[in-house]
This record gives structure tokens, C-alpha cells and sequence, in this order.
């Protein structure tokens, strides 16, 4: 456990990802901290945040993107599918999403992205949010390089944590933050300052 300066709404543990979904949708505060080990950690945030809130954005800022399908995942693995199932959901449109940072993609996950014209760069911040009222901010810690942060699946190639936290200043400039996830995370001491960091810059720590 890390002991970051959040208080504490709920911990959910389901034996499904539709029990979690549900669970954290139906639980949410007003303005969440998701901590979570994979992103489907951030499926029930944004569904209860649409829910409450109509139309949202997403900022999705992570090394693999999560794009995959059951039907176009190599591994069959639910932590790839999350980015996907929320769009696919319904719960926030593909043109009011950004995805940043992913360098380590599948080819179907490159296919969807050319396809779907989903925005991939901080220059699209602008355009994406600006119609919109608020967004969730989806941070997997492997967005960042493995030097930056002790994370579950670290990628090389990665933002610096000044860049990540600049990329969070600017989307709470654009609109009001609904709700921050942090998810890929490990438990290490060197972390927490880190995550406070990412935190504050999203108006969201105590």
C-alpha cells in the first residue's frame, strides 16, 4: 500500500471486470482518485462519471493504448481492452478522447487508431476538449520512462514526469478535471512523491 494523501471512498476487489465496473461506477465520490494495478481500473470511473456528468472527455495517457478487441488481442489479456470497451460503451465518444504517450502498440491497435481518426497528440488537447465540460484524465504509470517511476509494465521511451505533469496542468487549463486514474502501479516508496505530483497538477490532492 502506498500511503498517498487521498481519502478513501472505497476498495473494490470483484472476482469480474463487469462486478468492478459496476461497483466503482455505482461508488464514485465527486471528484475521484482511482488507484489501480490495471487500467480497467478506469472503465467504471468513466461510466459513472458520464453517467453523472453527460458527455465527457478522456485523456488516455499510457505506453500500449489498450485498444484491443477479444477478437484482435494476441494475448487475450482484459488490461489491453479497457480504452476500447469505453469507447465501444459508449461512455465517451472517440472524437472526445486523446490518447498520449503509447509507443508499444499491436498492429490492430495502429489499424483502429488510423481508422477511427483518434486523437494522439497534445496538440489535438485543444480541439478535443474544447466543446466539452470536463474530462477524466486515465494515467497508466508506464506513460512515463522506467527511469521516472516504478510501474508494472515499464516501456522505454517515455515521457519525463515534468512533461506528464505539464500534460495534466494543461488539461485542467482547458476544462474542469471529473476524475484522475492512476493505474500500472507497484507499491515503492520512491512513487509516492511522484503520484502527488500528478495529482496536485490535476487539482485533486488534499
Amino acid at each position: 500500500m502506498m500511503p498517498l494523501p487521498l481519502g478513501e471512498s472505497i476498495t473494490v476487489a470483484e472476482d469480474s471486470l463487469a462486478a468492478q465496473t459496476l461497483a466503482i461506477a455505482d461508488a464514485l465520490p465527486d471528484r475521484p482518485v482511482m488507484l489501480g494495478g490495471c487500467c480497467c481500473t478506469h472503465i467504471g470511473a468513466v461510466a459513472g462519471l458520464a453517467r453523472r456528468h453527460g458527455r465527457i472527455g478522456v485523456v488516455w495517457l499510457d505506453a500500449h493504448s489498450d485498444l484491443n478487441t477479444p477478437q484482435s488481442s494476441p494475448s487475450g489479456n482484459q488490461w489491453g481492452m479497457p480504452f476500447r470497451i469505453i469507447l465501444e460503451d459508449g461512455h465517451a465518444a472517440i472524437g472526445d478522447c486523446v490518447l498520449i504517450g503509447a509507443r508499444s502498440l499491436d498492429p490492430p491497435q495502429q489499424t483502429f487508431i488510423a481508422e477511427s481518426a483518434l486523437a494522439t497528440s497534445i496538440d489535438d488537447l485543444d480541439r478535443v476538449l474544447g466543446e466539452l465540460d470536463g474530462a477524466y484524465v486515465a494515467f497508466d504509470c508506464d506513460v512515463l520512462d522506467p527511469g521516472e517511476i516504478a510501474c508494472f509494465m515499464p516501456e522505454p521511451g517515455g515521457i519525463s514526469l515534468d512533461e506528464a505533469v505539464a500534460i495534466v496542468e494543461g488539461v485542467s487549463d482547458r476544462v474542469p478535471i471529473l476524475g484522475l486514474g492512476l493505474t500500472g502501479l507497484v507499491s515503492a516508496a520512491e512513487n509516492i512523491p511522484r503520484l502527488v505530483r500528478v495529482c496536485n497538477a490535476a487539482g485533486l490532492a488534499e
